[in-house]
């Protein structure tokens, strides 16, 4: 074989490595730009308040991000994430409060439903024990 033979031969091996490497690229590169792209729809999408249906007269005010408008009263909640910055006794303080309105919620409707079906109230449910 000649000698000019290995050089047509190298630059053949050389060029089509670049080309190889020119084509992984943009795939590469087209990839990375669908998965930005992506990834900001999903942060639009995750960002966006839950919509929350209120009626009456508050229905026309905004609602701010730690509010929301329940059953014809305000409960003010804490934003999303902020427990990890909170002292465990306040943390604790709330866990029990919460439970403790949820219980006294639960006595009162099953007040009302026993109410509306005409059956006997409970001692322990009407405070009396």
């Amino acid at each position: 074989m000649p000698w000019w033979s290995w050089i047509l031969i190298w630059i053949a091996l050389v060029s089509l490595s670049l080309l190889f490497f020119v084509v992984l690229g943009v795939r590469l590169f087209r990839q990375f730009m669908t998965t930005v792209k992506e990834l900001g729809e999903a942060g639009d999408r995750f960002s966006r308040p839950a919509h929350v249906p209120v009626s009456g007269p508050a229905a026309d005010a905004p609602v701010s991000a730690g509010e929301v408008h329940g059953a014809g009263q305000d409960v003010i909640k804490p934003a999303p994430g902020t427990a990890v910055f909170a002292l465990p006794e306040q943390m604790r303080h709330d866990y029990r409060a919460s439970k403790q309105a949820r219980r006294e919620d639960r006595r009162l409707r099953r007040i009302q439903r026993k109410r509306d079906r005409g059956q006997p109230q409970s001692l322990r449910d009407t405070d009396f024990s």
